[in-house]
């Protein structure tokens, strides 16, 4: 009879602020052996939380935006992020939430991306995150999707995010380079 035993397992790695965790599976073979299998050594496991909060924003042309009215640069909000595993070597992430935008409304999107590593410990990371935005500011106050690229610094208890929104005619009319917040839910 071919009994499988699965168990996990969770190994520490290294040392200090590098240590992370690998899952491992341990199988049981029918000849009485066994085989441990790596899951993939990553500092975020499927099944992350954490809460976005958002605020601060620069605007690249400060005299087109102020004759715009587009000059708000401390943008409060609130989101949700959560991060799904690995694929293509990269972290996937579903990221949502609400903020006050560089026009004064509300701001809402949603959106999925993938961030890649650019150093072995994987707290600077570099990524895009297809969005789906909806806010009176922007494309005349339709909807719209759009690639926006992410880079991530993670720290011990925080990760801190830096995006940019260049300027594309009818649809953002200044570029914008914003920074928020991403707390893990532990």
């Amino acid at each position: 009879m071919f009994k499988r035993l699965l168990r996990q397992t969770w190994l520490r790695h290294g040392s200090g602020r590098e240590a992370h965790e690998q899952e491992t599976r341990t199988i049981a073979l029918p000849d009485g052996g066994a085989v441990r299998c790596g899951m993939g050594a990553a500092p975020a496991l499927a099944g992350d939380w954490g809460v976005n909060l958002y605020g601060l924003s620069y605007h690249w042309d400060r005299e087109l935006a102020e004759q715009n009215d587009l000059d708000h640069e401390f943008n409060p909000g609130l989101g949700l992020r959560y991060r799904m595993g690995s694929w293509l070597k990269a972290d996937a992430i579903l990221d949502g939430g609400a903020y006050y935008d560089s026009g004064r409304n509300t701001a809402v999107y949603a959106g999925a991306g993938l961030l890649w590593p650019l150093d072995q410990n994987r707290r600077f990371n570099l990524g895009v995150v297809l969005t789906a935005f909806h806010s009176d500011t922007y494309n005349d106050g339709d909807p719209f999707v759009a690639p926006i690229p992410l880079f991530t610094l993670r720290l011990d208890h925080m990760t801190l995010n830096l995006t940019h929104f260049p300027k594309i005619r009818n649809f953002n009319e200044i570029q914008i380079t914003a920074l928020f917040l991403t707390i893990p839910l532990r």
